[in-house]
C-alpha cells in the first residue's frame, strides 16, 4: 500500500517528504484554506516535493465546468491528478477527462455502487472516506467494511481503478486500510507521525540508551 499525504500545508508536505515514503499528495478546498495559498501556488510548490500523483479538486459544477477548470490544472505538470466530486456531472466530467487521457480521482465516495459508476467513467482513482463514514454509523468499521466491498468489487469485474483510502483520523485507519488491500492511504500528517510510535518501541529504545551507557 502505497503512503500519499494529506495537506497542502507546505510546511508539512516539506517534512515527510524528507522521510522518502510519501508517493503523493492528496488536497481539497478545506486543505488549501487551511494553507493559506491558492491551488495553483500550492501545486506549484508541491509537484517541486514530491514526484508522485498530486490531487487538485475542481469546485463542484455541471461536466462542462468542471472539465475546464481541470484542463488549467492539468497542464501545469505531469503528476497531477483532478479531483471530481461523485455526482451526476462529476461522472460526466471524468468521461470526458478520461477519454482526454486526464487522470482523475473521484472523491466522496461511500458506497460500493458509487464506487461502480466511478471505475465504469473510467476514473484513475476512487477515494472512499473512512471517518466520516464511521461518524455517520457511530461505528469503528464501517469505513473498513466499504474498503473491503469495493476492492472485492474492482478484483470481480477487473477494473484497473485504484483505492484510496481516505478520511484517515487515526492509526486504526491506517491498519484497516492495510487489511482492506486499499492501493493506497492518504494520510494527515498528524496521523503520520503516529505511524511511526509505540510503547514498546519507546521502551526499548530506553534499554539500549542504558546499556549504550554502561
Amino acid at each position: 500500500m502505497k503512503i500519499f499525504a494529506d495537506t497542502a500545508i507546505i510546511k508539512e508536505i516539506e517534512e515527510v517528504s524528507k522521510w522518502g515514503i510519501i508517493s503523493g499528495v492528496t488536497t481539497n478546498p478545506s486543505l488549501i484554506a487551511k494553507s493559506g495559498i491558492t491551488l495553483e501556488e500550492a501545486i506549484k510548490k508541491i509537484v517541486d516535493l514530491v514526484d508522485g500523483p498530486i490531487s487538485a479538486e475542481v469546485a463542484e459544477a455541471d461536466a462542462e465546468s468542471m472539465v475546464k477548470e481541470a484542463k488549467v490544472y492539468a497542464v501545469m505538470h505531469k503528476n497531477i491528478v483532478i479531483k471530481i466530486p461523485m455526482t451526476i456531472e462529476g461522472i460526466k466530467a471524468v468521461k470526458i477527462l478520461s477519454r482526454l487521457g486526464i487522470k482523475t480521482n473521484v472523491t466522496l465516495v461511500f458506497t460500493p455502487s458509487q464506487a461502480l459508476m466511478a471505475a465504469s467513467a473510467g476514473a484513475t482513482y476512487v477515494s472512499p472516506f473512512l471517518g466520516r463514514l464511521d461518524d455517520l454509523t457511530k461505528t469503528d468499521d464501517a469505513g473498513f467494511k466499504l474498503l473491503k466491498d469495493i476492492k472485492e468489487l474492482f478484483v470481480n469485474y477487473g477494473f484497473k481503478t485504484q483505492i484510496i483510502a481516505a478520511s484517515i483520523r487515526h492509526l486504526e485507519h491506517v491498519n484497516q486500510s492495510i487489511r482492506a488491500k486499499a492501493d493506497i492511504a492518504t494520510i494527515p500528517y498528524n496521523v503520520l507521525k503516529k505511524m511511526v510510535e509505540h510503547e514498546l518501541t519507546e521502551k526499548g529504545l530506553e534499554i539500549f540508551r542504558e546499556a549504550a551507557k554502561k
